[in-house]
């Protein structure tokens, strides 16, 4: 018979994983370190100071479920929306019902997506500028692009029902706020949705790295949809297809492409121009 020592040597090391084991000393198995609760993955929160407060003041926009704020931004809502049931806690609570990484700035919403509108209500009447989207599904992009809608008096930005986010967390604080100015519509087929307005008296001008034309050059003072395509792809052939005109931006810098946002609030900036111009034109 081996030695104490021996026998002890020879066990195999404890493994933590593996838990202590029955029979020793009444001990329960070692599960890891405790769960955090489950973070929330519904698509109805906003946070960050601008997306709450726009959505709090905006008619269109149903009751909210829950509004979670500090107590200083709970005042600063109350004051906003008064009789609004604020729950105060501290930043951390926020934190654990939003994604990872969330900048929420003290205060998160829970509320439904807000519902698009319909494409001939945001096409009539037939005048100022559209933005249509071919498959960008990044929300901080299409978040930008929202807010420089906003900025640059855009009627309305078109979606592809299926290839586009929710217009909630990550795109609501990108754009600001803007999602609750801006209205949208989903449709299934963005070429067939080209197809009507065309029929309305818009003109599509699409945007593509290797179009022959500027962007001025192609731009008129006409009721204008601008139609950007994602930056890995572009615009697809058959919405191509359906553009009226192509152009690029020019860039004399020499540097290859634009982020989409950044391309989007260029070209909204220039076809804004040439609507001002128009609009200045039947006032005299």
């Amino acid at each position: 018979m081996a030695p104490p020592r021996e026998r002890n040597d020879r066990r195999p090391a404890w493994n933590p994983a593996q838990g202590s084991g029955a029979g020793r000393g009444g001990e329960k198995p070692w599960r890891g370190p405790p769960r955090l609760p489950k973070r929330e993955t519904s698509h109805d929160w906003l946070w960050g100071r601008h997306a709450v407060e726009a959505a709090l003041v905006n008619p269109a926009r149903p009751q909210p479920k829950r509004v979670l704020a500090i107590e200083e931004r709970a005042r600063a809502l109350q004051a906003l929306a008064p009789g609004l049931a604020v729950q105060v806690v501290e930043p951390t609570a926020i934190a654990a019902m939003l994604p990872t990484g969330a900048a929420h700035q003290g205060q998160a919403l829970e509320t439904p997506e807000l519902a698009g509108v319909d494409l001939d209500a945001l096409a009539e009447p037939t005048d100022g500028l559209l933005l249509m989207l071919d498959q960008v599904t990044d929300p901080q992009n299409v978040g930008a692009i929202f807010r420089s809608a906003a900025a640059f008096g855009a009627r309305g930005v078109i979606l592809q029902d299926r290839r586009s986010p929710p217009l909630a967390g990550a795109l609501a604080k990108a754009a600001a706020g803007a999602i609750e100015r801006v209205p949208c519509a989903r449709v299934v087929n963005l070429a067939r949705a080209l197809e009507s307005l065309s029929d309305l008296g818009w003109r599509a001008v699409g945007l593509a790295g290797e179009a022959q034309a500027d962007l001025a050059q192609v731009l008129d003072p006409r009721p204008t949809v601008l139609v950007l395509g994602s930056e890995g792809e572009g615009l697809r052939r058959l919405v191509a297809e359906h553009c009226d005109g192509m152009a690029r931006i020019p860039m004399p810098g020499g540097f290859e492409s634009l982020n989409v946002a950044s391309a989007a609030a260029v070209a909204l900036y220039e076809a804004s121009r040439r609507t001002s111009v128009r609009a200045a034109g039947e006032s005299d």
